[in-house]
């Protein structure tokens, strides 16, 4: 439907540090990013979900498979089994393309796990997930179907026409097609950087005219940080629909 498109800036790793938390908070205050996703057992984890709920910060769960759990009191069968899905999925570039049968429990435990604490946390269902490093599309999440079915989940990066090999966009697109086979799924997703050339980010925002677009970014990047906070979002998205993913539902 032409002009039905909307633009979710969505801000990564909500809770893995007071630090990055913080950097996220003052994005959201001023409405530079439209949501928010939100890592459970981490240093920040129960504050972030506190000031989530306090100021109406719409969160999904960054589903973390590779960077070590780090809240106090963390449950050690559960901190050895996500060490060792790290291990396996960081192992080589294309590990995470691979099934690895002997894993199957670890998966589904240290899944459980933080769908679980993301309920403790926030007081419902993750609505939408995406993962830290984008492990959420490794191969045991999708094959052993472990997401909630009708979930809004984070798909592959969008590119154009040969900016990645013929091979890595269809890979792509399989990847997309299972996911959309038991999720619901933006029109197109992309990184906020690189922020140069200026044309590249004035592409991908034209598109949130008429499709939903979604725009992944990492405040503790300080270059991202200063895009935000000094309004250029705004600027340069100034005929586009900033919205939290909830909107997306409207459009469907």
């Amino acid at each position: 439907m032409p002009g039905a498109g909307l633009l979710i800036v969505n801000a990564d790793d909500w809770g893995r540090d007071a630090e990055t938390t913080t950097r996220i908070l003052d994005c959201a205050r001023l409405r530079a990013v439209s949501a928010v996703s939100a890592m459970v057992f981490m240093k920040d984890s129960e504050r972030a979900a506190m000031i989530a709920r306090q100021q109406g910060i719409e969160a999904g769960l960054h589903l973390n498979l590779t960077t070590p759990f780090s809240a106090p009191g963390c449950p050690a069968p559960l901190l050895e089994r996500q060490r060792t899905l790290a291990r396996n999925l960081r192992r080589h570039r294309l590990a995470q393309v691979v099934f690895h049968p002997g894993l199957i429990y670890s998966f589904e435990y240290v899944i459980a796990a933080q769908l679980d604490e993301f309920r403790r946390l926030y007081g419902a269902n993750p609505d939408r997930i995406d993962g830290h490093h984008h492990m959420h599309l490794c191969a045991n999440v999708l094959l052993g179907r472990l997401l909630p079915p009708g979930t809004l989940v984070r798909r592959s990066f969008s590119f154009q026409p040969g900016e990645k090999s013929q091979w890595n966009r269809l890979y792509r697109r399989v990847v997309d097609g299972i996911l959309a086979r038991r999720h619901r799924l933006v029109d197109f997703f992309f990184s906020l950087a690189p922020l140069e050339p200026p044309s590249r980010l004035q592409g991908i925002l034209s598109l949130a005219r008429d499709f939903v677009v979604e725009v992944e970014t990492h405040p503790a990047n300080p270059e991202e940080y200063r895009f935000l906070t000094a309004g250029e979002i705004f600027r340069r998205a100034a005929d586009t629909r900033l919205a939290p993913p909830s909107a997306v539902s409207c459009l469907w």
